[in-house]
């Protein structure tokens, strides 16, 4: 910053967090990391996860990056703010409402943290617009797998890391400090919600809206889609807004992709306060805590307000997995095995109702997510392959995020993970990816060439010499 930007930055959003102390903790971070044996796995202590890729317990120390959990500067004339890579999307958001801003992206669950969206791969219904998270970040000061701190831009010695970044899962390092842009918000948002029974006329409709950016003669900020069924999908476009005649509260007894069906059609839509829209579906988890009675409206009143959060219902989910209730409660009562289904794709949006009709007939599993998304960053004049190698999005192509997250009854004679692995062979077959947040049952070879194994190796060869971090086959398909 130049000293006129510093006059205006503020730094008391951020409480005991300041750059002398993160200075500090960098240093001691470094240090601790030269302490670990030379033949441990580097790994850090986090108290929170938004991954889905249950690994067993290991035994072998880990860095404690709990320094790097808050937001050290926010500058709201030039809209940007230095943060710590641990910190949430919750005390980041907190911290740049008061200001009229807010990031670019800001993903779904409150415990999601920045440096976890950069390095993997955050979307929300601003990504239309505004790219992924990581297309927001100005710079990035990284704790390499050799052990050194390097400051990463778009254009210094480290651009090859800076653009490797995303979707590497710490493989390559992890982020200490970001500088990332913010944008301007009001202090509501108006949604409507657009009903579709024909899955075509649906993509049709979300490619214009998103090339236009305006539906109905009204700018569009945000779009998103619920499909319910195979002639039933809904697509959501919202708007800032300075007033608002009321404002619905789903943090409470109402549910949020309930109110979707109640509220289409032609009447005056909803309305919520800009904080609520943002976390509008982490209440429930999307709709995954009617897993565990929390949609019950019993059982909703007496589940204490505070406790309805997707971290909760994770923890939930992970003791599920430690105990294996859930199987052997199946096998007790006589039902069908169960195969987890936790993915999220994205197809391109000429593509997307193929896509549905696949998943529709085949999986059955429904609500099911959409979320458009465009790279923000077009390819530079002379840049050789894609933009953000890792994970190769075509530029200019809208493609649209499908998001799944349940259990799907299993045919006797099926394969392991088959509905898993017919998710990824048609999502080949379409030309599109998946992230890989949750399991992943990809051949080593077929995995390098959907996320670019050669430039991944130069990377790997470059910040991680050593292998003292996982590749990123290992980690996200080998659950290591």
């Amino acid at each position: 910053m130049t000293s006129q930007q510093q006059g205006t930055a503020d730094t008391s959003a951020s409480g005991r967090h300041g750059l002398a102390e993160h200075v500090s903790a960098v240093q001691k971070l470094r240090r601790d990391f030269r302490a670990l044996p030379e033949d441990a796995p580097v790994r850090l202590a986090k108290p929170t996860s938004n991954l889905f890729r249950f690994r067993e317990a290991s035994s072998a120390p880990a860095l404690d990056v709990s320094a790097f959990d808050g937001v050290l500067s926010i500058d709201p004339v030039e809209r940007l703010a230095d943060v710590g890579g641990m910190t949430t999307y919750e005390d980041l958001v907190a911290a740049t409402l008061p200001h009229g801003l807010m990031p670019n992206v800001v993903p779904q669950l409150r415990t999601i943290t920045l440096g976890g969206a950069v390095t993997g791969l955050g979307i929300e219904s601003s990504s239309f617009r505004s790219g992924l998270p990581h297309e927001a970040v100005q710079e990035m000061e990284i704790l390499t797998g050799s052990g050194e701190v390097v400051t990463a831009t778009r254009d210094n010695a480290h651009a090859d890391l800076f653009r490797g970044f995303p979707n590497s899962y710490g493989t390559l390092g992890y982020a200490l400090r970001l500088r990332i842009e913010l944008e301007p918000v009001g202090p509501y948002v108006h949604l409507r919600h657009l009903r579709f029974s024909d899955n075509r006329e649906a993509m049709d409709t979300l490619a214009r809206i998103c090339a236009d950016a305006e539906y109905g003669g009204s700018r569009v900020d945000f779009v998103d889609g619920v499909s319910f069924g195979p002639d039933e999908l809904y697509l959501t476009v919202a708007r800032f807004t300075d007033s608002a005649p009321w404002t619905s509260d789903y943090g409470g007894q109402d549910i949020y992709y309930r109110s979707i069906r109640r509220l289409s059609g032609t009447g005056p839509g909803d309305f919520l306060t800009t904080e609520d829209y943002l976390w509008r579906w982490d209440t429930d988890w999307f709709w995954c805590s009617r897993a565990f009675g929390v949609q019950n409206p019993v059982v909703r009143a007496l589940w204490p307000r505070a406790l309805k959060r997707s971290d909760v219902y994770r923890r939930l989910v992970a003791l599920d997995r430690r105990t294996d209730f859930s199987r052997l409660l199946n096998l007790y009562r006589g039902r069908p095995q169960q195969e987890p289904l936790i993915q999220d794709v994205e197809v391109g949006a000429e593509r997307g109702a193929e896509f549905l009709d696949f998943f529709h007939r085949e999986i059955g599993m429904s609500p099911v997510w959409l979320c458009p998304l465009r790279l923000r960053e077009p390819r530079r004049a002379g840049q050789e392959g894609p933009v953000w190698p890792l994970y190769p999005l075509e530029d200019e192509r809208l493609y649209v995020n499908f998001g799944f997250w349940g259990l799907v009854d299993m045919l006797p004679g099926q394969r392991r993970a088959h509905h898993n692995r017919r998710v990824e062979e048609v999502v080949g077959e379409l030309g599109g990816h998946k992230s890989l947040y949750s399991d992943s049952f990809y051949a080593e070879d077929e995995f390098w060439e959907l996320y670019n194994g050669p430039a991944y190796g130069e990377l790997k060869e470059t910040y991680d010499p050593h292998g003292r971090l996982l590749d990123l086959y290992a980690k996200c398909v080998g659950n290591r």
